[in-house]
């Protein structure tokens, strides 16, 4: 694996420089300072990928692969990763910032995505249709699209990589990809495990700069014929917007206000634990953050109560340490954002119960650590209840009834996840109903799998990832047609 603190490009299967020879430098959130250079791509760069990958999607050393072949390849490489968990977790940690328990437990888990796609990958049917043709054979089939551009935020990389670039090689696709920038180190380990697992060269490429320099290049690019992308509600925006000027395909996974609801019922230990993991795990930098928390009204002091007495043991420090529980906020930009918004949120009349500014404990050091915050008496007009803050912040509202929870849930311009804490089986399956969100879980929360579909409703995005339907979003469908009659009919007349 390798230990450069000069992180290069990978394209055709050779670590490449920038054209301009140009790096940029990346930081260690615990620390504040930098620890690596990173190769900076430029729009020569850009081309040069995609024209790599969409030369090794036209040649034989991949086309001619049978499906099966390519999911060996895919279960090859679940199996090295599986064989790296503690090398691929440690970059990931030194590059975000995140825990090293879970981000052992996502490297650990990860194969399967591989794994499950690598399998998929000869199980894609197309179908002999009826005819109401007089000797007539009609019968479709899937093939790939082409070049994908994989774009991936800095939260989670490598897996979130691998929720779009399992499906899109199994489905005989080429991809070129493109991290963060404030996270491209780890990407590097991973693709010398891409190379070791026999992939041909060009199949998979990254470059590596910023969104508007290497992103918007590699979105504009005419040999690129589909965008998987999961980020910021902007970002995702102009991709959607660039991506149908050229009529290409997009897969966005964006945003989320996601409700965590917790009735009277509920196993109240359970559900506690399950709304403090919703939003101060991974430091509440994930798209599935239980940001806000309705609790029924007659249990709301005694719940809030719980929330803080176990939120107020959370250890703080370094996140390679198994002991810490809430680390650094992975950029300088997102700490100065969620600073803003706690200042918001105090003076649109929110009360602050836990928090409500920059970590300054020892243990933090120079690092970019936030405080476990909670806001009670907050409103659904309040920024704090409306605006994505990722960030661990929590706002909590009550409720009454079944219906002013769903309300409330559904009030934001979100939809990507819901959590839901009850007994009643009856009431979870009309929550599950009611729910505008593409992910509902009950009694858990940040629950995935790589044969379950994740995506979300309303401004959240558009597509799916994961589950069995997913490959087929890397694929075009053609539909044909055989004549078997010895004479044909009129050249004039459509035959109908």
């Amino acid at each position: 694996m390798s230990a450069s603190s000069r992180f290069r490009m990978f394209i055709d299967n050779e670590f490449v420089e920038s054209a301009s020879g140009e790096w940029f430098t990346t930081d260690n959130p615990f620390t504040g300072r930098p620890f690596a250079e990173v190769a900076a791509a430029n729009e020569e760069d850009v081309d040069r990928a995609v024209r790599s990958a969409h030369r090794a999607f036209n040649a034989p050393e991949w086309k001619g692969l049978t499906a099966s072949q390519r999911g060996e390849l895919l279960l090859r490489l679940a199996d090295l990763i599986a064989a790296h968990v503690e090398e691929l977790a440690v970059a990931e940690v030194r590059d975000n910032g995140k825990l090293i328990s879970e981000m052992r437990a996502q490297i650990a888990y990860m194969p399967q995505w591989y794994r499950y796609y690598g399998g998929l990958a000869n199980k894609v049917e197309g179908a002999h249709l009826p005819s109401d043709k007089k000797n007539t054979v009609n019968f479709t089939r899937y093939e790939p699209l082409g070049v994908v551009a994989a774009i991936v935020p800095w939260n989670s990389p490598l897996l979130l990589l691998a929720w779009k670039l399992a499906p899109a090689l199994a489905a005989g696709n080429t991809v070129v990809v493109k991290p963060s920038e404030f996270t491209s180190t780890s990407i590097t380990p991973f693709m010398e495990l891409v190379k070791a697992a026999g992939f041909p060269a060009g199949v998979v490429n990254v470059v590596t700069g910023t969104g508007p320099t290497v992103g918007a290049e590699l979105v504009r690019h005419p040999l690129v014929r589909k965008v998987a992308f999961t980020g910021g509600e902007t970002a995702g925006i102009a991709i959607a917007e660039a991506a149908g000027r050229r009529l290409i395909p997009a897969t966005l996974e964006l945003g989320g206000k996601s409700a965590n609801i917790v009735f009277a019922d509920a196993n109240l230990d359970n559900a506690a634990k399950g709304v403090i993991g919703g939003i101060f795990a991974a430091t509440g930098q994930t798209c599935v953050a239980g940001s806000r928390l309705l609790v029924q009204r007659e249990i709301a002091d005694e719940f809030i109560e719980r929330l803080l007495a176990i939120a107020r043991t959370a250890r703080m420090g370094d996140p390679l340490s198994t002991d810490t529980q809430v680390g650094p906020v992975t950029t300088p930009v997102q700490l100065g954002k969620i600073l803003r918004h706690i200042e918001d949120a105090k003076a649109e009349g929110a009360r602050c119960v836990l928090g409500g500014g920059r970590a300054e404990r020892p243990e933090c050091g120079t690092g970019w650590f936030v405080e476990p915050t909670i806001f009670t008496d907050v409103t659904p007009q309040m920024r704090l209840a409306r605006e994505e803050v990722f960030g661990p912040v929590l706002a909590i509202m009550p409720f009454d009834t079944d219906e002013e929870a769903v309300s409330l849930a559904n009030s934001t311009d979100y939809g990507l996840a819901a959590g839901v804490w009850t007994r009643d089986l009856k009431r979870a399956h009309r929550m599950a109903e009611q729910l505008q969100a593409g992910s509902v879980w009950i009694n858990t929360y940040r629950t995935s799998a790589p044969m379950s579909p994740f995506g979300g409703y309303k401004r959240s995005g558009l597509g799916r990832e994961g589950g069995a339907d997913a490959i087929k979003q890397y694929l075009q469908v053609k539909s044909v047609w055989i004549d078997l009659n010895d004479e044909y009919p009129s050249p004039f007349v459509m035959r109908l």
